[in-house]
């Protein structure tokens, strides 16, 4: 929270990204230290010092850009698609079951918040983010799914159950 970090679905740990601001042309420089934001049409959750850096604090949601800084393959690597989060590790069991039947591997991976446990449904073990995100459309016009393409980073277990 108060270091300059950020969280990016497929971007590699410790990369570096330069963010700024496209109202007010401030920038900061962030590492990459976690996964998300998990809410369509975000493509990075700042902590609140970089926040700050660049005067997003108030608005909250500000249009940015990203430049990846060194020599960094961002597509490179293996990738993952989450098609569901769930509460109850039941409903992230079902959904499981039944896309087993036609993909594979499928995986849950329990999130844990202060709120409780999450459980969050993925597909798949996929060679570089062009491939993931061609099976995430397929996800998406086949079986309806709101998808989000992760990448599996290394050293992390691809799932629990």
């Amino acid at each position: 929270m108060n270091k300059l970090t950020a969280a990016h679905r497929t971007l590699p740990f410790d990369t570096m990204v330069r963010v700024t601001n496209l109202n007010n042309g401030k920038s900061t420089t962030v590492r990459i230290t976690d996964r998300g934001p998990f809410v369509d049409n975000r493509i990075i959750d700042l902590s609140q010092a970089a926040a700050r850096e660049i005067e997003s604090i108030g608005p909250g949601v500000v249009h940015v850009r990203l430049e990846v800084l060194g020599n960094v393959d961002p597509t490179a690597g293996y990738f993952t698609i989450q098609v569901g989060a769930f509460r109850d590790g039941a409903n992230a069991d079902r959904l499981k079951a039944r896309l087993s039947l036609e993909y594979s591997p499928i995986f849950i991976q329990q999130y844990d918040t202060t709120d409780g446990p999450f459980y969050r449904v993925r597909v798949g073990k996929i060679s570089g983010e062009d491939a993931a995100r061609q099976l995430a459309e397929q996800l998406h016009n086949k079986e309806g799914f709101t998808t989000f393409v992760m990448r599996l980073d290394e050293g992390v277990a691809a799932g629990g159950k």
